[in-house]
């Protein structure tokens, strides 16, 4: 994995979590179990509108750029909200409840992959640990 120095939501960033969810056995193994596709778009930040996906089912996990393919749940938020969320200033779903991030598909797919999730930011916080919010 990465140890320099990434900005948030850059394609140095989203490769960085590329290469950490795909050598990441907890979500390997949620794979197996579990099916989601979810697309992730936050706009006005430096880089414009950045749009990333995790993909998990049959046995595989994979994280990219562009939108989830097929996309069952889409995440929309402003880069203020994003950065906020992702350096624990803001709850996610305090931010979900005041509709700062806005949520469209499948909401009992997404509650039924919560352990994905789970196994997702503990990748997203290795990350966070050389990533710079600006």
């Amino acid at each position: 994995m990465s140890t320099h120095t990434v900005r948030y939501l850059s394609l140095e960033w989203i490769d960085a979590l590329t290469e950490a969810v795909a050598s990441n056995q907890a979500i390997a193994l949620l794979a197996s179990e579990h099916n989601i596709g979810i697309t992730q778009t936050v706009t006005g930040g430096p880089e414009g509108e950045v749009t990333y996906h995790l993909q998990v089912g049959d046995g595989h996990a994979t994280f990219g750029a562009g939108a989830a393919e097929p996309e069952d749940v889409r995440f929309e938020q402003d880069w203020e909200t994003a950065t906020a969320v992702a350096t624990d200033k803001l709850n996610a779903q305090q931010a979900f409840i005041t509709g700062r991030i806005r949520l469209y598909g499948d909401q009992e797919k997404l509650l039924a992959n919560t352990p994905v999730f789970a196994a997702l930011d503990a990748v997203f916080g290795a990350v966070r640990t050389f990533t710079e919010y600006r």
